[in-house]
């Protein structure tokens, strides 16, 4: 937390009382249990000085589908929200930050959002009038499978469980079938034969167990479960600008803890999955880790440019060319084309 002493004063004045409700991610995961339930619920408070305070509940456990929070907050149902974008399926020019493959990396990763932020500010605002107020990660988002592989070569004909429509798009073009598996019937699916593998975090696999029902695990991060923290533009400047200002610089540390937490947690549940040492807060299995091959390296920028791209810019068309254009393409020096 960036460390506003209680009682806070912003702007020369004492912050005013203000409740706020949020709506979280998925419950089950560390990001909530552990960050974002107790800052709302804790550290909002004892930063103020009790003069803000806020009650927190998953979008999961609230009734709520994940597809519907960008609706919800636009229309003020939700004032704060936060919003898995493999879920926004509506909206895929949110998903120009995490694409599969496009990050293999942390390091990449945080150039691609970095790069991204803008585009993302600019359209939360022109389509629904909402703040972006913070960009989240979840730990890298890898390949379990219950029989041996060596590499993306040896999955063609797999079932393999995915989470949206752009990890099935890469599952397709590896040659295998796609699957998707809402989180919590992944472990069902693995027991029943209905997958062969699953795309999943390295940590929340870990947490549900999957390292016990598979044997292989892949390095490579394919996705990374990014999401965005937003409110809703009337409720926000509804806000006192002081309040405004201490949650901004509040929520940032938050951001950037949830960042640190997902780079150690991407590495902590490949070690945890595999049962080596450093397994500090996940259950000990005996995967064996199947690390990112040379063939995987030179294939990954063509799967991109021939499977990954075009099935994006179908749904997304010329604006998001441009969006790709200007940001996140210049990275990996492959150009977006215009119809």
């Amino acid at each position: 937390m960036t460390g506003w002493a209680p009682g806070a004063r912003a702007h020369g004045e004492e912050l005013p009382e203000t409740k706020l409700r949020i709506v979280g991610g998925l419950a089950g995961i560390n990001l909530y249990k552990r960050l974002e339930a107790p800052f709302w619920t804790q550290r909002i408070a004892r930063a103020s000085g009790g003069r803000v305070t806020a009650e927190i509940s998953a979008f999961d456990q609230s009734g709520i589908r994940g597809q519907e929070m960008l609706r919800l907050l636009n229309l003020g149902v939700i004032q704060f929200g936060t919003v898995l974008l493999s879920l926004a399926t509506e909206d895929p020019e949110l998903n120009a930050m995490d694409l599969p493959l496009v990050s293999p990396d942390f390091a990449s990763l945080r150039k691609a959002v970095a790069a991204y932020r803008p585009e993302a500010r600019r359209f939360l605002r022109e389509r629904y009038g909402l703040e972006l107020l913070a960009i989240y990660s979840y730990p890298a988002q890898v390949l379990y499978c219950r029989q041996p592989f060596r590499g993306l070569d040896d999955l063609k004909t797999r079932r393999i469980r995915t989470s949206g429509v752009a990890q099935a798009e890469l599952v397709e073009a590896l040659g295998a079938i796609p699957v998707v598996t809402p989180f919590a019937e992944v472990v069902p699916a693995i027991q029943r034969n209905v997958v062969d593998c699953a795309i999943t975090g390295t940590m929340s696999g870990n947490s549900i167990g999957l390292h016990e029902v598979t044997t292989h695990v892949h390095e490579m991060a394919i996705s990374w479960g990014v999401s965005i923290f937003a409110a809703n533009g009337w409720a926000w400047e509804a806000l006192p600008p002081s309040v405004r200002a201490f949650l901004q610089q509040e929520i940032a540390g938050l951001e950037a803890e949830v960042w640190n937490a997902a780079e150690r947690e991407t590495g902590e549940g490949l070690v945890c999955n595999a049962g080596q040492p450093g397994c500090v807060n996940g259950r000990p299995g005996r995967m064996t880790r199947v690390p990112l091959s040379p063939q995987d390296t030179g294939r990954l920028r063509t799967l991109i440019a021939t499977a990954i791209l075009p099935g994006w810019l179908a749904r997304c068309g010329n604006a998001c060319a441009d969006a790709w254009n200007g940001s996140v393409g210049p990275l990996l020096s492959i150009p977006a084309p215009r119809e």
